[in-house]
């Protein structure tokens, strides 16, 4: 006659081997995404090595690793405030003295950023005489900031830095439009009697046209285009990276998530912009 035989309980596997087994499995993810980063960096450089003309083109997401939120994302200015279009702008008193209250109540996160790991990058990529161009959509200065000269930026939505007369161009220093604004309660407005306005593009506003040929001519002439913090859906600005594809240029793009052109792109990396960078400044 046979006898049952119970299998013996398993012993469960106490908390400190758990935590032993995840932290193994968080280690060789690591170890994975270190690994990924390694092969794309090293790609991206044989890519800027071989180049003869790069251009580099930088959005919101190469900012918000300074601090500065996407206007389009959480906590971004866009989720508070309604945009003030250009034409209400101009139109309205009240829309001038919103648009410098909005201006100097966000001075706090734009006016004290400062350049990150990926701005500091480019600048060294820059002077090494790796990259001819940055074009960016974003309006902080950061690559100036960071030491890349001024003739090598072209900004496609201004710059929110300074100031200037929208008549006659002439430039003004934020303090100075600060201290008129807080002593009057009235938005600036130039000698010649012009409206005064930071020099960003807004809603409704003409992109600035000298800039945008320069970046077509940029485009045109590379064989290198690297997309750096772009979602890529603002327009016409966002076509610039197919078009240097369609001209036979090289696309790399490097962004936290997927783009509409990672399909066409020779090489693409979800990622962060500065240790991407920083590692392909690694000899």
């Amino acid at each position: 006659m046979e006898r049952c035989r119970t299998k013996p309980a398993r012993e469960k596997p106490s908390g400190s081997k758990l935590l032993g087994r995840a932290a193994q499995r968080n280690e060789a993810i690591l170890q994975s995404k270190a690994r990924m980063l390694d092969q794309v960096a090293t790609r991206l450089r044989r890519y800027l090595d071989e180049a003869r003309h790069t251009v580099v083109f930088t959005g919101a997401g190469m900012s918000t690793e300074s601090g500065i939120p996407d206007f389009r994302s959480p906590g971004g200015i866009w989720t508070k405030y309604r945009p003030i279009d250009f034409g209400e702008f101009m139109a309205s008193r009240e829309a001038r003295r919103e648009a410098w209250r909005r201006r100097f109540g966000a001075g706090e996160v734009l006016d004290t950023a400062r350049p990150n790991g990926g701005h500091l990058a480019i600048a060294e990529l820059v002077r090494r005489g790796l990259i001819a161009t940055v074009i960016t959509q974003n309006i902080d200065g950061l690559h100036q900031a960071s030491g890349v000269p001024e003739e090598k930026v072209i900004e496609l939505h201004g710059n929110t830095t300074y100031a200037a007369c929208l008549a006659c161009e002439k430039r003004y220093e934020l303090s100075d439009m600060r201290a008129r604004f807080e002593a009057t309660g009235e938005a600036p407005e130039c000698a010649c009697g012009g409206f005064i306005k930071t020099a960003t593009i807004s809603f409704g506003q003409a992109m600035p046209a000298r800039a945008v040929r320069r970046a077509e001519t940029a485009t045109l002439t590379c064989d290198l285009f690297v997309v750096l913090g772009s979602s890529l859906v603002v327009y016409p600005a966002a076509a610039f990276p197919a078009v240097a594809k369609k001209q036979g240029a090289r696309l790399v793009i490097v962004n936290r998530d997927s783009t509409d052109l990672d399909e066409l792109a020779d090489l693409v990396l979800h990622a962060e912009i500065g240790p991407t960078l920083e590692a392909a400044l690694r000899p």
